[in-house]
């Protein structure tokens, strides 16, 4: 099971989310009480391990600005949210070469979900949004519905969940979902941008033996 634990804004929760069993930490690079600078995010991937995954989160970002943040902040992966740009995916592939993680987030609220879902070639990100915010929200969606609309479209892509999730339902989303990954961020913070560690390891360890069941 692929965990990442999103929306960090210190050394000190992305290396405990790792020490916790994470395979990625991510860091937000559009609006939000999360946002963080590119300088500020080198100063903390130049210290955890190479092993780590490091995605930054873009909304709205066009080819150059990604490209050049991945370049300043150390990243090894993109998520991108709402781009008007249906190519762009496919371009930031071809222009890493495979060194960089393209991971292109659909919400499952979206009339044309599936459509979405079958345009897809590698892994996918399912998020929940508001009117407000296309992610982080802390709301999730219908899993029942989304894994019949998965199974339908693409069953063979790679799915990651996001959405609401927390220590106390990622059990019951890896049993409904059984996704290759997870996501989350406000599920495990004290405060936006601050993580509680309590709330890591739990969410890290449910996960985890949630996965070796439904495997």
């Amino acid at each position: 099971m692929w965990i990442k634990i999103c929306g960090n804004t210190t050394l000190e929760d992305a290396r405990f989310a790792a020490e916790c069993g994470a395979n990625a930490v991510g860091f937000v690079f559009a609006p939000s009480p999360r946002r963080v600078e590119a300088d500020h995010v080198r100063k903390i991937t130049e210290q955890l391990s190479a092993q780590l995954e490091k995605y930054g989160v873009f909304v709205d970002a066009g080819f150059d600005e990604i490209v050049s943040t991945v370049t300043a902040s150390g990243l090894t992966g993109v998520q991108l949210h709402r781009t008007s740009d249906v190519l762009l995916p496919s371009r930031l592939r071809r222009h890493f070469a495979g060194r960089v993680g393209v991971l292109p987030v659909l919400h499952h609220q979206d009339e044309d979900f599936e459509q979405q879902l079958s345009r897809e070639e590698d892994g996918v990100l399912v998020d929940s949004r508001t009117a407000q915010a296309v992610g982080g929200t802390g709301t999730s969606y219908n899993w029942l519905e989304a894994r019949s609309s998965f199974l339908r479209a693409a069953p063979h892509l790679r799915l990651i969940v996001a959405g609401g999730l927390a220590p106390e339902n990622v059990k019951q989303a890896i049993q409904i979902l059984r996704p290759w990954g997870v996501d989350v961020v406000s599920g495990v913070e004290s405060a936006p941008g601050k993580k509680d560690p309590a709330r890591v390891l739990a969410f890290i360890r449910s996960a985890q033996e949630a996965a070796a069941v439904t495997q």
